[in-house]
């Protein structure tokens, strides 16, 4: 009897059938369940590159400041005796498109004509017309062909016509000369400077050579200067004055 009650004790309880099975169904399936995910915050828009700033026009217009009297007076680009006195004349800093970006420039000019010479080159730079290099005679010791050579724009110049005795309109600081060399003056066979030369063809299209009736002679026009282009004799395609000579 004793052995019957300790063979009844010591058996383990039935379990339902089927539920170990069940619950390792279901711990199998939860495993496979993958964790709540946090929804994507939306990428940000790709910035747009920014528009290439465009330059403005500046420029400005001074009394011939100590510096530069004391440079004209050392080249004698101005010297007693000139037409004009040098309290007459103004420096007159202009912004102006080269073929490498663009730069300040400088030019020394009678000051009664500076306001209409800023006129025509805010027209010329809205408009992108190349003007090489604009600096002042005396930045090349006052020598004219030195000048042309190198293609500069400038317009006071103390001197003499060229062959003559005579005052040069430039010696009022009423006349202009652009881009000299793509622009010669060109008479017979002469033609100065002489690089001149590969721009007689004043049909072709390029930004600093002036054609007749084109944006540059159109802007000196309407302010009353006049352009050597025109003339008969000579053709001197640099050359803008107040005068017309």
């Amino acid at each position: 009897m004793l052995s019957f009650l300790l063979a009844c004790a010591s058996a383990p309880e039935p379990s339902e059938p089927g539920l170990s099975a069940d619950l390792a169904a279901l711990a199998s399936t939860a495993e496979g369940v993958p964790e709540a995910q946090a929804p994507k915050e939306p990428e940000p828009e790709p910035t747009p590159p920014e528009e290439p700033s465009v330059p403005s026009f500046t420029s400005s217009i001074s009394p011939i400041s100590p510096e530069i009297r004391a440079a004209m007076l050392e080249t004698g680009v101005w010297k007693e005796g000139c037409p004009v006195p040098i309290e007459g004349l103004s420096e007159l800093h202009i912004a102006h498109h080269t073929p490498s970006g663009v730069e300040l420039g400088l030019l020394v000019a009678a000051s009664v004509q500076a306001e209409g010479l800023v006129q025509v080159f805010a027209t010329l730079f809205e408009n992108q017309v190349i003007v090489e290099k604009m600096r002042p005679a005396h930045e090349y010791g006052g020598d004219d062909h030195k000048m042309m050579a190198d293609n500069n724009t400038s317009a006071f110049n103390c001197r003499p016509v060229e062959g003559g005795a005579k005052y040069s309109e430039h010696s009022y600081g009423h006349a202009l000369d652009f881009n000299p060399l793509w622009n010669p003056y060109v008479r017979g066979e002469k033609v100065q400077p002489p690089g001149g030369v590969d721009y007689l063809d004043r049909t072709v299209e390029m930004s600093g050579l002036v054609r007749e009736g084109d944006l540059v002679v159109q802007a000196f026009g309407a302010i009353g200067w006049k352009w050597g282009g025109l003339w008969t004799r000579s053709k001197d395609y640099q050359h803008f004055s107040a005068t017309g000579k």
